[in-house]
């Protein structure tokens, strides 16, 4: 089975759209959406409806934590994030938020976890950026593999016989062997909004059969989103990541 892997598209209609386009060139059995559909970006209706499309015909998604705030508690949120929440409330209906408030924290398929943040908390919502967040994620599950979004930056963990969670920037466009002999975590990236310095929306396949994860990245246009930023009167600071990917 070939699963895609997307997280973090945070109403972002183009970088979605461009995804979704590439994945039609490859074989794909199944979607994995690993929250934060919303947040950030201009178009939180439609990537909320495109999700629940997407859902009906059989993805998989969990829920992440700009989705929980839509309907939650935003208020530990940096003023920015909490900005966009408060604007995107005034632009989704009750059928969006019944959605995006059920989905559920985790999902598995077969040794394959997915969670939006880590597989300890699931609503504590860490962040994976060290061995010691790795670690700990992949302590607090029996899965062979977890797939995370949250960090907006691609990264593959390996937990050794030792315990000790050893990471690296995968490779875009190249299959990664996940051996047996370890237990791994993919920190996917972000499709609506990367933080590693580049502006092409990232996504990742994972083939079960195969035993291997390939990172993949496309293009989209980002000068677009960027001005419906701007229009919508949300932050700058969302629009100027865009065009920097950091």
């Amino acid at each position: 089975m070939r699963i895609a892997l997307l997280a973090d598209i945070h109403a972002n209609r183009e970088a979605f759209e461009a995804v979704l386009a590439r994945l039609d060139k490859h074989r794909i059995d199944q979607v994995a959406l690993l929250g934060d559909i919303v947040g950030y970006g201009p178009d939180p209706a439609f990537c909320t409806e495109k999700a629940m499309e997407l859902v009906e015909r059989g993805a998989l998604g969990v829920i992440g934590n700009h989705d929980a705030a839509i309907e939650g508690d935003s208020s530990d949120m940096n003023s920015i994030a909490r900005a966009a929440i408060d604007w995107s409330r005034g632009r989704l209906d009750a059928e969006h938020r019944r959605f995006l408030s059920g989905l559920p924290e985790t999902l598995r398929v077969g040794d394959a976890l997915f969670v939006h943040a880590s597989a300890r908390s699931p609503r504590g919502w860490e962040y994976i950026t060290g061995p010691q967040e790795a670690e700990r994620s992949l302590r607090a599950t029996d899965a062979r593999f977890t797939f995370v979004g949250h960090v907006h930056k691609p990264q593959l963990w390996r937990l050794t016989g030792l315990g000790v969670a050893i990471g690296h920037e995968p490779i875009t466009g190249f299959e990664i062997p996940l051996a047996k002999s370890f237990v791994w975590l993919g920190v996917i990236g972000a499709v609506g909004q990367p933080r590693d310095g580049s502006t092409a929306a990232a996504f990742a396949i994972l083939d079960l059969k195969r035993q291997s994860i390939q990172f993949e990245r496309v293009p989209y246009d980002h000068f677009t989103t960027c001005r419906k930023v701007r229009e919508a009167g949300l932050p700058e600071p969302l629009a100027t990541r865009l065009l920097r990917g950091r």
